[in-house]
């Protein structure tokens, strides 16, 4: 039997640093769309790409020298080339609100991303400084989330139809694109006070999904290659004793489910 090579290789630096890229690599596990995979350190990404943007994807269907490239766009071209998945919702009011809080967190938060890099196993504990713009992003962010659910779960009821309690009913391009976000909310302990009910069900649905463990797992795989390690994202705080830096286990549950 002859097995088929899928469609779509799909290229980006090491996923425990990288929100693009992880963005990308949730949609493409979540969905079980079959693609191939390559992996390379930040510095050698100007030798497969030209232009110095990762990720980006070829498609075997399209011409050898098209790349598509930034996060957003290749999920929009994966939505596009596999309809019968339903990337985005399937309701037009929700697929609308969907596409708005991706393009929100593609374009904005940018105090938020700035001062907390992505960095998966990174544990920080102590007084870990968050400006007041990081901390303005913080609530908007918690805001958003809380409107996804409340405008989901009032929307659904209308439909009559079922809330899986992704933030937009089932999973979609949406989670996909928070997912880092979760990440840094995780390794920084920002603050979660101002978070209703409804965010912390939905922070922990991903958290508990199967599919998100087993991305975790697969950055912790990572981690065991030095040749990953991204030096400037580790410790970013070092040489300030009020700030602890060390690594989450494996086994780390999120504590509010």
């Amino acid at each position: 039997m002859v097995t088929q090579t899928p469609d779509i290789h799909f290229v980006g630096t090491y996923t425990r640093y990288s929100s693009w890229t992880s963005r990308v690599e949730a949609v493409l596990e979540y969905f079980k769309i079959a693609h191939t995979r390559q992996f390379v350190k930040l510095s050698d990404v100007k030798s497969i790409s030209p232009t110095g943007l990762v990720p980006f994807v070829e498609c075997r269907s399209l011409s050898d020298d098209v790349k598509i490239c930034d996060s957003l766009a290749i999920c929009e071209f994966l939505a596009e080339s596999y309809p019968e998945l339903h990337l985005w919702p399937r309701d037009r009011q929700l697929r609308a609100l969907a596409r708005s809080s991706a393009a929100q967190m593609h374009s904005g938060f940018t105090a938020l991303r700035n001062s907390f890099p992505t960095n998966f196993l990174g544990k920080y504990t102590g007084n870990v400084p968050i400006s007041e713009d990081a901390h303005k992003d913080i609530v908007k962010m918690l805001n958003l989330w809380d409107s996804a659910r409340t405008a989901t779960k009032e929307r659904l009821a209308v439909l009559g139809e079922a809330d899986e309690g992704f933030l937009y009913g089932g999973f979609s391009i949406a989670d996909a694109f928070f997912w880092p976000v979760l990440i840094r909310f995780r390794s920084y302990n920002l603050p979660l006070e101002s978070a209703s009910a409804d965010v912390l069900r939905w922070m922990a649905k991903v958290w508990n999904d199967p599919v998100f463990k087993g991305l975790a797992q697969r950055y912790h795989e990572q981690a065991k290659d030095p040749e990953t390690r991204i030096e400037h994202y580790d410790d970013i705080f070092r040489g300030q004793d009020d700030v602890q830096y060390s690594l989450f286990p494996e086994n780390w549950k999120f504590p509010y489910a």
